[in-house]
């Protein structure tokens, strides 16, 4: 079968209400290991001592309860593949670390192969890389943190948000209850600074032209440079205004020096 046929197949798969059926077929029959060997790699258990789901279960049910949206439906699909690799037990349990960096890479690798489109596979690809940050926001976000989080999700935000609350499979009610109430509150937050502060088209508070001219400078790296650290800023502490703008530029021009 053509890679463009397992693909086709694949997204028609993923895309029913309820793909679980197909998908442990495909697990359970072997076909998997031929066209999509990262499926039945993932057969391995979270927690060996407490014998908490495996990661394929998981990931089956991910799937399941996404909404039907191609791109979201697929990180759910890959968005635990780097588990088995980045596995290691000691003496708290089993771990994972930076799985989802593995997972990015093992992601991008088979669409590429499966010869999926350039701009879906980035999506998929910057979906699973980010599924876990959302995770941290119980210790606590700054709003610098929310912003950065809003920029790395960039256009992908309300997919990454769908994807998270998909993640949460645990019969735990308190748990899930719990993990709902640290999205909704985050979403309620990302509104009121979406609000302030346009974070949708979040960009320093001068322009490259602006830059140029009060430097007297030609344009070039140092201008990229220069407005890489007047947003770094803008992400940290909100609008600075123009003025502000200036003198932070003065400053950062003045430590080059």
């Amino acid at each position: 079968m053509s890679p463009e046929r397992v693909r086709d197949e694949l997204c028609k798969l993923v895309l029913l209400q309820d793909p679980s059926a197909g998908l442990w077929f495909l697990n359970d029959h072997g076909l998997a290991q031929v066209v999509l060997p990262e499926l039945p790699a993932m057969r391995v258990e979270q927690d060996p001592i407490h014998r908490h789901k495996d990661v394929l279960a998981h990931t089956i049910a991910v799937v399941r309860q996404s909404p039907p949206d191609l791109r979201v439906r697929l990180a759910a699909l890959f968005h635990d593949v780097g588990k088995p690799r980045t596995r290691t037990v000691g003496d708290h349990g089993v771990s994972f670390h930076h799985h989802e960096v593995v997972g990015a890479r093992m992601t991008r690798k088979r669409m590429k192969a499966l010869r999926f489109a350039n701009d879906l596979t980035d999506d998929v690809t910057q979906l699973v890389y980010l599924h876990l940050r959302m995770h941290t926001y119980e210790l606590g976000w700054t709003d610098s943190a929310v912003r950065r989080f809003v920029r790395d999700a960039g256009g992908l935000l309300d997919e990454l948000l769908a994807l998270t609350r998909a993640d949460c499979t645990t019969r735990n009610r308190a748990e899930a209850e719990a993990l709902a109430r640290r999205i909704d509150e985050l979403e309620e937050r990302i509104v009121a600074l979406k609000a302030a502060e346009e974070l949708d088209s979040m960009r320093p508070d001068i322009d490259g032209r602006q830059v140029m001219e009060h430097l007297g400078i030609e344009g070039g790296p140092l201008v990229g440079q220069a407005l890489d650290h007047l947003l770094e800023l803008r992400i940290e502490r909100g609008p600075l205004g123009t003025e502000q703008a200036f003198d932070e530029l003065d400053r950062w021009w003045a430590g080059r020096s």
